[in-house]
């Protein structure tokens, strides 16, 4: 799941966008209005944490923007405008959810979790191919009934390619969704996760190879 945490604080943001990505999400991060727009013309994220009180563009216009043109981009807004009256104007700008400051982290993370389910096509709480059995709440992998202890960069990965339902997933797709922007779409970060996550995984083999387009779990 990809995630864009828009806070003019730096700190908070940095600390938000570093807890989020223990979680196993991929983050960015903007500090203004106008840095979000940009993130959001070039790149697909499944939730927007934004701030309401931002410099350049703010949040408010921003929730228009997101609201109006990227229907499948879930908000979250996380603000210290807490008051009934603000929660109610926060979802009449098209906000799926608001989230007064200050809050409890796991509480955030649960939200964002909930808003990205929203945000795809319905898909089981627990995915499972084959003997292969993945739950994404508890972050916890089974082959074959045996635990399987990945990193968090191996579960997203193959949380990914298990909710493509068989498809085969490019590795742009993957970059994108288990990294964030900084990723060097060149580095081979990609096929050495893939490479322990089989070895991991254990025989007989999960994840095919599709040469020159990405993998997939048949």
């Amino acid at each position: 799941m990809r995630v864009l945490v828009v806070e003019d604080e730096q700190l908070l943001a940095d600390a938000v966008a570093e807890g989020l990505r223990r979680e196993s999400f991929a983050v960015d991060v903007a500090y203004d209005g106008e840095g979000a727009l940009q993130r959001l013309g070039v790149n697909e994220y499944d939730v927007l944490v934004l701030d309401r009180d931002l410099p350049e563009v703010d949040g408010d216009e921003v929730c228009r923007h997101v609201s109006a043109t990227l229907p499948d981009t879930r908000i979250l807004m996380l603000t210290a405008a807490s008051a009934v009256a603000e929660r109610v104007a926060g979802l009449s700008l098209g906000a799926d959810d608001y989230l007064g400051k200050p809050f409890a982290f796991t509480e955030l993370v649960a939200r964002v979790r909930a808003l990205g389910r929203r945000s795809r096509a319905a898909a089981p709480p627990v995915l499972e191919r084959g003997d292969l059995r993945l739950d994404p709440s508890r972050r916890e992998v089974f082959r074959a009934g045996h635990y399987v202890g990945l990193t968090r960069k191996e579960f997203a990965v193959l949380e990914e390619l298990l909710r493509a339902g068989g498809a085969v997933v490019t590795a742009e797709q993957l970059l994108e969704r288990a990294w964030d922007e900084h990723i060097d779409p060149f580095t081979n970060v990609l096929r050495v996760t893939v490479m322990t996550l089989r070895r991991k995984l254990g025989d007989p083999p999960v994840i095919e190879t599709v040469a020159g387009v990405g993998y997939q779990i048949p």
